[in-house]
């Protein structure tokens, strides 16, 4: 094992050295992944905001090594000097933090239970990360520790050097926690009960941990305080314990975890580890994850490209993670975090529709709808144990962001052809949520409000004004795209489709810009289009003008047309990186606003959301060459491999799925239709295996740093001068030939006819 870990390293570091070398094969895509990416970041500034997670795709649980102090959610950062532990962790992102958390750390030289008295001093030099494996030595205790994951478990191997007082250090956090060690069977259970969201009934994060070393010693704290006895229940408790150890010697410790009980946890352990040994959970690792991101093949780009793009895509495959386990009889089971209750069938937890419907769904839909199946499925359940579909969750409803984006991904996965759960009650769901407010941000907050004017005033008590209605917009496309394909009544799918035209409200043609109005049909006075304000929400008017997934040609129309539309596009990337006009006080700094700053596009603020499907709307007005360049630019200047190598927070692989489409060739501007809109191929070829069976191919052999630009395109052989491509042609297997030059065509995709899908040209 320390060979072939061995030899993995150094392809590594040749790689380093020929950075700019080409991949023409991709037979092992996990050795291209590096798990630091992003990790270099902090909360003035994010390259990613990411931790190095160890876990396999979707699984329950991941590992991390712990650099931050318990319950922070900067957990680890790659400028850190020490680890204080090793965490089991569900976290989507810092600023939601984690829950069901319980730490595992090797110490020696005397007991050490604190975080400040454990931690040890590390360096990256000695830190091997995959992401099925992790090794890190321990300065302070002269200890390697390994660990390998399974969905649900993992299995630490520990070096000790020779010593009395070898020990582990259970951490299981503040809150509500129990620890029981029973010696004679070198066990230790317990649980965790801290969580940062929401408000949960009955929640427990439950572990087991056997050991292959006889326990010599025992000791149960109340945080600092030793107690007498091996158990306690407190609000924070830790537990060591240890033995003597010969030189070199290792130590195995098996962990598993369940939300529903200590027997489901045991369950758990056994299930997916076994007799196995540590070596062939690293090979089982290795195998999944190398099968799952060999899904697709990236051939024909520099080694810093390949990096980049299987960093993103291992990235994208952890959230939404499985919530659900399964029982004895072999049948999914779930905690639920609405009603405290064990129930049966599928649940994910951990993702932000706010971010995700934008990319990492409709990713889902067309190379891994089988997972995506089982989430619709969880919705379901979302909705029929809580009563509405959650818009954050975490594990379950979660006060934050805004829209109704759940019925962008329950709409996206039914139109792309996902079959096989009750899409009747998911309609249900949405319907619902569309004319009601649930808890947290489930529903629509202000849904009185847009119900009776059509928009959200900037003058009642709601906030956020035009980021609300221009979302809840799109959503109302999404219930009647829904809708219709369900054959509902016309009059029903004409509601939605006439509010998916309430965008209109709050343009305003004079400025050219997305802009508050109050209750009276007036806009705001005090308007200013660089401001992050009131209306808006982690953007300014520059980022949301463009908010208009469902009908571009709309919007192209009401700013006058297409080369006003083209001027306005371009006026993004020349305006100055301002958060408030000249002569005005910006509000109060948030780190968005200085990462849009650093990156020198102007206006163009990829580090978050709102703004990141607008270069490909140069499409939908007849020039995609200038698509073609600026995506371009977005992938060489904004994503590197490194640990600063995000331009903004990753958020649960949608910032990840940005980057993985635009490889492709092509993004999913409007997530709930069935079309991708044309940007330029990143690599020499892209095979992608479809779960149908099929594969779809996009070749470009002549593509380079200088050749960006699409001079012809075939499908099948046939010349193609659209625009997008659908999903259908996609699914039933494409090959896409491109050939690639250093300047644009001008006279490819300019036609009418070109334009991608909008609602006002259905």
């Amino acid at each position: 094992m320390k060979q072939f870990f061995l030899s993995v390293l150094i392809m590594g570091l040749f790689g380093l050295q020929l950075h700019a070398q080409i991949v023409t094969q991709v037979d092992n895509p996990v050795d291209y992944v590096n798990p630091l990416m992003g990790t270099d970041s902090k909360f003035e500034l994010s390259n990613g905001n990411t931790y190095p997670a160890i876990g396999l795709p979707w699984g329950m649980n991941m590992w991390t090594p712990q650099t931050g102090k318990m319950g922070s959610g900067w957990q680890y950062t790659y400028g850190a000097d020490k680890i204080n532990g090793f965490k089991q962790t569900h976290q989507p992102s810092p600023w939601m933090n984690d829950y069901g958390q319980f730490s595992i750390m090797p110490t020696t030289g005397g007991i050490k239970v604190n975080q400040e008295a454990r931690a040890s001093w590390f360096s990256h030099k000695a830190e091997i990360v995959k992401p099925y494996y992790y090794q890190v030595f321990l300065a302070d205790a002269n200890v390697t520790t390994e660990l390998a994951p399974t969905e649900r478990s993992a299995q630490f191997q520990i070096t000790y050097p020779k010593g009395d007082s070898s020990a582990l250090v259970i951490d299981a956090f503040d809150r509500g926690s129990y620890i029981k060690v029973m010696p004679e069977q070198n066990k230790i259970v317990g649980y965790t009960s801290r969580y940062s969201r929401g408000k949960l009934k009955n929640f427990k994060n439950y572990f087991v941990i056997y050991l292959d070393k006889p326990i010599s010693f025992a000791q149960i704290y109340d945080d600092t305080v030793l107690t007498s006895g091996n158990e306690l229940q407190a609000n924070h408790v830790l537990a060591v314990v240890g033995f003597k150890t010969k030189e070199g010697e290792k130590v195995h410790a098996k962990v598993a975890s369940s939300f529903i009980s200590a027997d489901q946890a045991e369950l758990n352990l056994k299930r997916e580890q076994g007799q196995k040994s540590f070596d062939q959970i690293v090979r089982d690792g290795r195998k999944v994850w190398n099968d799952q991101l060999g899904r697709i093949k990236a051939e024909g780009g520099t080694v810093d490209q390949t990096r980049t793009f299987y960093s993103c895509l291992y990235r994208m495959m952890f959230f939404p993670n499985k919530l659900y386990e399964i029982n004895a009889q072999n049948q999914p089971v779930h905690w639920s975090p609405y009603t405290g209750e064990v129930k049966s069938g599928y649940m994910f937890g951990g993702t932000g529709f706010w971010d995700t419907f934008r990319a990492l769904y409709p990713f889902l839909s067309l190379v891994f709808p089988d997972i995506n199946k089982e989430m619709q499925q969880g919705l379901i359940n979302d909705f029929k144990e809580g009563g509405w579909l959650p818009e954050w969750s975490s594990p379950g409803y979660s006060n934050i962001m805004l829209g109704q984006n759940s019925a962008s991904v329950v709409a996206g996965a039914y139109l792309k052809g996902i079959r096989g759960y009750d899409i009747q009650t998911l309609y249900k769901a949405i319907i619902h949520g569309a004319h009601s407010k649930g808890p947290e941000a489930s529903g629509r907050l202000g849904f009185e409000d847009y119900d009776k004017y059509g928009y959200i005033p900037s003058d009642s008590k709601t906030g956020n004004s035009v980021a609300r209605t221009l979302e809840y917009a799109y959503d109302d496309y999404a219930i009647y795209a829904l809708g219709k394909a369900l054959g509902r009544p016309k009059v029903e799918t004409d509601l939605y489709r006439k509010r998916a035209m309430n965008y209109k409200h709050v343009f305003d043609p004079s400025t050219n810009f997305m802009r508050g109005k109050n209750k009276d049909g007036s806009f705001v006075s005090d308007f200013d289009p660089y401001s992050w304000s009131r209306d808006f929400i982690e953007g300014n008017s520059w980022h949301y003008t463009w908010s208009v997934f469902q009908d571009v040609q709309g919007l192209i129309d009401l700013m006058g047309g297409k080369e006003f539309f083209i001027q306005k596009l371009d006026s993004v990337f020349s305006a100055p990186p301002l958060f408030a006009s000249e002569g005005r006080k910006a509000r109060g700094m948030i780190h968005e606003m200085r990462e849009m700053q650093v990156m020198h596009m102007g206006q163009y603020a990829h580090g978050n959301q709102p703004i990141q499907h607008m270069i490909y709307l140069y499409n939908y007005a007849g020039a995609p060459w200038k698509a073609q360049y600026w995506v371009r630019e977005a992938m060489n200047r904004l994503y590197q491999p490194t640990p600063d190598g995000y331009c903004g927070d990753e958020d649960n692989g949608q910032t990840s799925a940005w980057y993985v489409f635009s490889a492709m060739g092509f993004y999913p501007v409007c997530p709930a239709s069935t079309q991708y809109v044309l940007g330029t191929p990143l690599f020499k070829k892209m095979t992608v295996q479809l779960e149908n069976g099929k594969s779809f191919v996009v070749s470009a052999s002549d593509n380079n740093a200088d050749n960006r630009y699409i001079e012809s395109m075939t499908v099948n052989g046939k010349p193609y001068t659209k625009n997008y491509i659908s999903h259908k042609d996609l699914q039933q297997g494409a090959v896409i030939n491109v050939k690639m030059g250093t300047h644009p065509n001008k006279e490819r995709g300019i036609k009418d006819t070109d334009r991608p899908f909008s609602l006002s040209i259905e």
